[in-house]
């Protein structure tokens, strides 16, 4: 059986394991979730890495696919691990494009530490649409906890989106933690509200590399 390594800090990397094993079941999922140096790998590039380098010692090449479930990482460090290890293959969470040439307001929720990297910078360009990027750095422990909740989600997009004059019909997460407050998400902004996350894409593209597209399930 193929292996699969998927790494991350936190229950982003829970949440992409378990709809990894869901639409490939043929394939075993070992999971490298880091909750101790959480905050480093969230906050800091350069610890994320070391953090990463430290944790996946033991699987670089012994396992078939290696899964960044961070956006940090992924932005700061793909290409270094690919590089460093060539025997082994990464891939990684993507920031999500909109998949309509319509022009709608854009609200993207990240963290300080994914914001400031250049690769964010240059996607934000790319959009070419009205954005607003609003970093929730204090919602990852909450949402790792079950203790995020709704009203506060609500009362800080309202605040944010009212003080950037913004109607976002479009959210594209930055973060894989926030997957998993997609319902809520949903409440605050309006069930038409379009979310865009980076999970289906990693699937598929995960499922081209290991060359087992036919035992990929139809992904909604």
């Amino acid at each position: 059986m193929l292996k699969v390594v998927v790494f991350d800090s936190g229950y982003g990397g829970e949440a992409f394991a378990d709809k990894l094993e869901a639409e490939i079941p043929v394939i075993k999922v070992i999971r490298v979730i880091d909750w101790r140096n959480a905050d480093k790998i969230l906050t800091s590039a350069r610890q994320a890495r070391e953090m990463a380098i430290k944790a996946l010692r033991p699987y670089i090449g012994k396992v078939d696919l290696i899964i960044f479930a961070n956006h940090l990482l992924t932005l700061t460090s793909l290409k270094y691990f690919s590089k460093k290890y060539r025997s082994q293959r990464f891939i990684g969470l993507n920031l999500k494009e909109p998949d309509t040439f319509v022009d709608r307001d854009i609200l993207i929720l990240s963290t300080k530490a994914v914001a400031s990297t250049l690769g964010f910078r240059y996607f934000v360009l790319k959009l070419h649409r009205k954005s607003a990027t609003l970093l929730v750095d204090s919602w990852f422990n909450k949402i790792d906890d079950g203790e995020l909740e709704e009203d506060e989600i609500r009362s800080t997009i309202s605040s944010f989106i009212a003080s950037k004059n913004i109607q976002p019909e479009e959210v594209i997460l930055a973060g894989s933690q926030f997957s998993d407050i997609k319902a809520e998400l949903g409440n605050v902004l309006g069930r038409n509200i379009k979310i865009y996350d980076s999970f289906e894409d990693a699937i598929r593209n995960a499922g081209k590399i290991l060359k087992i597209k036919g035992s990929v399930k139809k992904l909604k």
